[in-house]
């Protein structure tokens, strides 16, 4: 590959679209409307994030645990956290109110 990276680089990025793609269709098949509403993903995300991001942080300076950087595309943001972990945190909330809100969608059709 270009810039001599290989394809297990992707991994991060790869996991990323796999939930991408599992969750973000619920968007048109139900239409939810949840990407049209940034206040409740924004309430959503940015408390979490921060939490976890100072978290990573954290445990990045003590060693506590590392990225892989066979696994990532080598692109280190603030705090030496990888661009895919603060993908991460946009990512899988965004995931995790779309499914939510999909099962209520779910839910409200199964009990007419």
């Amino acid at each position: 590959m270009s810039l001599g990276l290989e394809l297990s680089h992707w991994s991060y990025v790869a996991m990323l679209l796999f939930v991408v793609a599992g969750s973000w269709w619920l968007e048109l098949a139900f239409t939810l409307r949840v990407l049209r509403r940034p206040r409740l993903l924004i309430s959503a995300i940015v408390p979490v994030s921060i939490f976890f991001l100072i978290w990573d942080a954290f445990a990045i300076n003590q060693d506590h645990w590392t990225f892989d950087p066979k696994q990532t595309l080598g692109i280190v943001g603030p705090f030496n956290i990888p661009l895919e972990e603060y993908l991460f945190f946009l990512v899988i909330p965004i995931a995790a109110v779309l499914t939510l809100e999909g099962v209520k969608v779910v839910m409200k059709r199964v009990k007419r």
